[in-house]
């Protein structure tokens, strides 16, 4: 066990939404440095979801990768099933270092040209599975943390938060965690717990492979191809901001992966620094000082 390993031996995390993706993704690196990690999601076993992809897939990655995966089917749409989760965390570890919300329903229409009106209205479905998840799980993981006096919580977001991508749904629904993992912080920050939110680039996910077969897609995001992220890569930016000892200072803010992986020393499972889009797309929002209780 080398020393890194040793650190987050004893940590905990739950990554929702980390069946495929960029849940699993972040899963993997997280055991990759030791973590246990219960990974949630709804596909139980492969063919449940038209993407390839299982908790319990997850969680045995997670172990190969040298941390401890446990596998945990949960529809954060049901709040019963949410508070179940962490009750088991409680139960069987009495600690949660870190929550990553990152479960999200992705509507098929999600990609489709054309203006929202034009898009059936179950595109709302992400703001369900989506901002309204990653505020009950945070709810609950806010109580463990609180408790013992540490802890982050983290929102995967995207440029959507604040430049047109996907349409108003998407974008509302990014730009809505952006402004809860601000409002959490201050919350939080009393406790030592940390809470930021996370822009993370295109990832080379099983939901883009298979969206790059379409040739206008592939047209449509070819300067970007060539700087895919890993979904891993993401999650070695939230490891070393876990074990970042200015952790709470960088709380309550909105980070861009690319560009904290470089301040963090961090890089891309193949050793390359992936690109920061904040020139293109947009800058992170800077929130008012203002506190009105």
């Amino acid at each position: 066990m080398n020393t890194t390993t040793q650190r987050f031996a004893t940590r905990v995390a739950v990554v929702t939404g980390a069946s495929r993706g960029a849940g699993k993704g972040i899963a993997l690196a997280l055991g990759a440095v030791g973590l246990t990690v219960y990974v949630t999601g709804r596909s139980q076993r492969e063919g449940d979801a038209a993407l390839p992809g299982s908790v319990q897939a997850t969680a045995d990655a997670v172990t190969q990768a040298g941390g401890q995966g446990i596998a945990v089917v949960c529809d954060h749409a049901d709040d019963a099933q949410v508070a179940a989760l962490f009750e088991r965390v409680q139960l069987e570890q009495g600690r949660l270092d870190l929550l990553v919300n990152n479960a999200c329903t992705i509507p098929d229409e999600l990609t489709q040209p054309g203006p929202f009106w034009e898009k059936p209205l179950h595109m709302l479905d992400l703001l369900n599975v989506g901002m309204r998840s990653h505020y009950v799980a945070s709810w609950h993981a806010a109580r463990l943390m609180a408790a013992q006096g540490s802890g982050l919580i983290v929102h995967t977001s995207s440029y959507g938060s604040v430049c047109y991508m996907h349409g108003p749904a998407y974008g509302a629904g990014k730009a809505a965690v952006d402004k809860m993992a601000h409002d959490m912080a201050f919350d939080l920050r009393p406790h030592g717990v940390a809470a930021v939110s996370l822009w993370m680039g295109l990832l080379r996910t099983e939901r883009t492979e298979r969206a790059l077969q379409d040739p206008e897609m592939a047209r449509k995001y070819a300067a970007s191809v060539a700087h895919m992220e890993s979904p891993q890569f993401p999650g070695r930016v939230i490891a070393a901001l876990l074990d970042d000892p200015a952790l709470m200072k960088r709380s309550g803010k909105v980070w861009i992966d690319a560009e904290l992986g470089l301040e963090l020393g961090v890089s891309d499972i193949d050793g390359r620094q992936p690109p920061s889009y904040r020139n293109a797309l947009g800058a992170p929002p800077v929130y008012s000082r203002a506190i009105v209780e």
